[in-house]
Formats: structure tokens, sequence, C-alpha cells
């Protein structure tokens, strides 16, 4: 509730700050300016500092011991996919579809999948190669 109190009064901070533009002379269009960029500045660290908050009460609750997890994804087209879901020890294959969720099939033996492998390391070293030359390129 704190949260919306304060989100209330930073977005109505930069309309009370605000004046009539017939008083505005040459003289306090350098305030007006420095007025709306603080405003500006004030909204965008507002913008960043929930973004923050957001994702720390989302490590707060760990998703891990969730009891269904989705253990692959395959996109069929724009608005279709197949989704592997695993619910406690039974893999079910469901269709996705536009407004329709539709159980496949039920595996009678879990897929497992690899672990992803790691990066090719000579790609690695031949990006930080050209990175290096673009930087010795620049005057």
């Amino acid at each position: 509730m704190k949260t919306f109190a304060f989100l209330s009064w930073a977005l109505a901070l930069p309309a009370m700050a605000a004046e009539p533009a017939a008083s505005v002379g040459s003289s306090g269009m350098g305030a007006q300016m420095t007025k709306l960029l603080l405003g500006l500045l004030l909204v965008i660290g507002l913008i960043f500092a929930l973004a923050w908050a957001l994702r720390r009460m989302q490590q707060l609750n760990p998703r891990s011991n969730q009891a269904i997890k989705l253990i692959s994804t395959q996109a069929l087209g724009p608005r279709e996919r197949l989704v592997l879901v695993q619910v406690g020890s039974e893999q079910v294959l469901v269709g996705l579809s536009a407004g329709r969720i539709t159980p496949l099939h039920v595996l009678k033996e879990p897929v497992h999948l690899p672990d992803a492998e790691p990066a090719n390391p000579e790609f690695a070293q031949r990006l930080m190669e050209l990175l290096g030359r673009d930087q010795k390129d620049k005057p």
C-alpha cells in the first residue's frame, strides 16, 4: 500500500510543478526545462526501482518446489506449440493453440534431456579477436 501511495505522489509531482505556458518568459524557460528533466529522471528512477523490487520479490518465492515443471517446448507455428510437462512422476505432452489446451499423450517412460552443452571456446576466442580489432580500428 505504501508503494501505491508513493507512486501516486511521484506521478502527481510533475503536474504540480508545471507552470502555465503564458507566464513563462525567456528566463523561466531554463527553470521549466530543469523541472521537466527532474520529473523525467524521477519517473525513470521509479521504473527501475519497481523493477528491482519485483525481481527481489520473485527471488523470495522460489519456483523449484512446484509439482508441475516445464520440461521442453517446441513452436509449431505463430500460435501453436507442443509442451512437455512433468506432473509428479508423469510426463504429459500437451498441445497449445489459440484458446485451447489439449493433452496429446501421457509418456510411459520419462524423457531425460541432456544438460545444455557449454559454449564453444573457439567461438568465444574468435569473438574476442573481432571485438579487439574493432576497438583498434576506431580513432
